[in-house]
């Protein structure tokens, strides 16, 4: 809410003002020839610019508007002595208040009234330092007064510290959604989806909505510990939430049971307060889950579909599914390991391991860079550069018996970056189902570099995942 004030015409003296300042700093370029040689000099004084910008407004010299700044609900008022010139050069809804006004009061929330000496800031120098709890009324403001620049550079800095887990990815995930910022929310549903672990543990979890807690359980990239890790906390949610009967009703529905053992599923059935509830909505999955685990995946993939996320794996971190691998000095040489997993999420197939093989390979090269001999004489012709290759890194199977026999696997490869003491996941890579590798993998790394944000205390902190995908046998008439 904007109220018009006391105004007066406007001071031609203060804009001649503002550019005599500018001109008397400023940026050349001069081509000189003296001697017979060719010489370019930068003047930059930009940095004096900046300080006269600041004293300035700090001062208020040769001010021709004054903006009134009320906190909403509030007596507080902070006013500033502005120009006029610079507020319109940043925001048309500013040209346009201020065009034959001089006084104005502005309404604004006390978050967005107790960062406007920062905005303002911004407008007369192009900088401003920005803390967590900022991000959003400074958002806010950018995008009430139009100032695209301001807007992108917090929209960056939101992203930026999602990606390193310091930012209120719950909160921020709600404003953007409020505001339509597509990328910053899907940014946040990223992280969230990739650190839920984190996320359903800390004070975030409770201020999660129903739509984003639906958003979050239909995906299959949730990095968690396990489906009963998930289970639990959406038992928790409830708890907190207590949603309506149908919102909780359709949220247990989206957990995978099949994905949880048999033991587990009968201590759920008898302690959840949950299932007891609401047990009649989701009695359907939970037979699913046990007849599931009670036949071969082959003969149940005979009458049933298996084709339907609920027998799908998620990211899931136990040892059945997956290890970590630390690879230390990651830019040197190639490494490789080795690591079992379950054949697959059926009880039939709870004792039943595959080996996978695993090689990592800093700076591979591919077919047409590496070096090539022109004949039987000897004579090479130049061998390729390291740094034309990238990191590599190749999952494969120890052997290619029958015991695989309609399933393929999903592979995954988990980047750990340490924040604030947690280890998050920042990168997850995926492989293409009938391929070795990711094409992709930290194909913009650069692991030379040790405070690269691939790297935590100069190691490489993975984690591979491998997660079987049932398919429906199709029987062929006799």
């Amino acid at each position: 809410m904007l109220r018009i004030g006391y105004s007066k015409p406007g001071s031609w003296g203060s804009f001649w003002a503002i550019l005599t300042l500018v001109g008397l700093v400023t940026r050349a370029a001069q081509r000189a020839d003296v001697g017979g040689e060719a010489a370019g000099t930068s003047i930059n004084h930009s940095q004096v610019l900046l300080q006269r910008l600041q004293e300035l407004l700090r001062q208020g010299n040769a001010s021709d508007v004054v903006l009134r700044v009320q906190a909403a609900g509030t007596d507080e008022v902070r006013v500033f002595h502005a120009h006029r010139l610079l507020l319109g050069l940043h925001s048309e809804l500013f040209r346009e208040l201020l065009s034959n006004q001089s006084e104005v009061v502005l309404q604004e929330p006390r978050d967005c009234a107790s960062v406007f000496d920062k905005f303002i800031r911004y407008l007369y120098c192009g900088e401003l330092t920005v803390l967590l709890a900022q991000a959003i009324p400074l958002h806010r403001l950018a995008t009430k007064y139009g100032v695209a620049s301001l807007q992108r550079g917090v929209a960056d800095y939101m992203r930026a510290h999602l990606a390193g887990g310091a930012g209120p990815a719950v909160g921020w995930y709600h404003y953007a959604v409020s505001t339509g910022d597509e990328a910053l929310r899907e940014s946040c549903l990223q992280f969230l989806a990739w650190n839920l672990s984190a996320v359903a543990a800390s004070a975030e979890w409770g201020a999660v909505s129903p739509e984003l807690l639906a958003q979050l359980l239909q995906r299959s990239d949730l990095v968690l510990q396990d489906e009963l890790e998930l289970f639990h906390a959406l038992e928790a949610w409830l708890g907190r939430a207590r949603p309506p009967p149908a919102v909780a009703e359709r949220a247990l529905r989206a957990i995978r049971y099949p994905m949880i053992p048999p033991a587990q599923l009968f201590q759920l059935q008898a302690r959840s307060a949950a299932l007891a509830r609401h047990g009649p909505a989701v009695a359907d999955l939970l037979l699913q889950a046990y007849q599931f685990h009670a036949a071969s995946p082959l003969h149940y993939a005979k009458f049933f579909d298996v084709n339907g996320s609920a027998f799908l794996p998620r990211n899931y971190l136990a040892p059945a599914w997956g290890a970590p691998w630390v690879i230390n000095n990651p830019a040197r040489d190639d490494r490789s390991t080795s690591f079992q997993t379950q054949l697959g999420p059926s009880g039939h197939d709870a004792g039943r391991r595959v080996t996978w093989n695993v090689l990592f390979s800093p700076r591979w090269l591919p077919v047409s860079l590496r070096p090539v001999y022109a004949d039987a004489a000897g004579t090479a012709l130049p061998a390729a550069r390291p740094e034309d290759g990238r990191p590599r890194l190749v999952v494969t199977p120890a052997s290619s018996g029958g015991e695989a026999a309609g399933v393929s696997f999903q592979k995954t490869v988990l980047v750990g970056a340490r924040q604030q003491g947690r280890l998050l996941v920042r990168h997850a890579y995926s492989f293409h189902q009938s391929s070795e590798e990711a094409g992709d993998f930290l194909v913009h790394a650069d692991l030379q570099r040790r405070n690269s944000e691939y790297l935590v205390e100069n190691a490489l902190h993975l984690h591979l995942i491998v997660k079987p995908v049932y398919h429906t046998l199709i029987r062929t008439p006799k």
